[in-house]
């Protein structure tokens, strides 16, 4: 990060042609908005274009919709990026509830799930079956988290992939910090339903907060 300059000069200096300002910028948060963008969607490809389409975005709107007063800079591109991967899988009638949303019904069970498995050691670490193991619930687990409704989806990703504090996710998501915590605690509980229902795959432990 350019030393002494805020997140709004750092801003007008890209706009301004600085490409020093625009490269530190992109590799600050090339990674994580690709990430995000990639665990909302499951497709690479759409989350490639939408990284471009959030930097082409940055340096080629005259009329920035960013308020320094509402947040990060850094918040601001994960808000681009999440409104860019709404609208493409709108238009491919891709946004889709596969589990009822219905709020008045609570699934089972206690929002005490694992994103990351634990660590193995010595033989465990290197047995192709365990291994397998893993990388099927991995799978499961990204399965999982994208037959979210999409709300719920968004404070997982946000909140428990990319670890971001509750503040940062209501600026992202445009909404209270209150709703932020709702749809994480109702995403956790729909997200472990569905795991034990293909098989409890979800080991008992805790998620850290963000």
């Amino acid at each position: 990060m350019s030393p002494g300059l805020s997140d709004e000069q750092r801003l007008k200096a890209i706009r301004a042609g600085d490409e020093r300002a625009f490269l530190e910028l992109y590799r600050e948060h090339q990674g994580g908005i690709y990430r995000f963008a990639l665990r909302m969607s499951g497709e690479a490809t759409l989350a490639e274009d939408v990284v471009q389409e959030v930097f082409m975005t940055l340096i080629g709107s005259a009329d920035s919709t960013y308020d320094p007063q509402r947040g990060s800079l850094g918040g601001y591109l994960f808000g681009v990026a999440r409104n860019l991967v709404r609208r493409r899988l709108a238009s491919r009638g891709r946004w889709i509830s596969f589990i009822d949303d219905n709020h008045d019904q609570e699934p089972q069970g206690s929002a005490s799930y694992s994103l990351h498995n634990p660590e193995m050691s010595g033989d465990l670490a290197s047995d192709p079956l365990v291994e397998l193991t893993r990388q099927e619930t991995i799978e499961s687990v990204r399965q999982a988290i994208l037959a979210l409704p999409e709300h719920y989806r968004e404070a997982i990703v946000l909140c428990d992939l990319h670890e971001m504090r509750y503040q940062e996710a209501a600026q992202i998501l445009d909404c209270s910090l209150g709703t932020v915590r709702s749809r994480l605690h109702r995403g956790r509980l729909l997200l472990l339903d569905r795991l034990r229902g293909e098989g409890g795959c979800a080991e008992a432990g805790e998620v850290k907060p963000a």
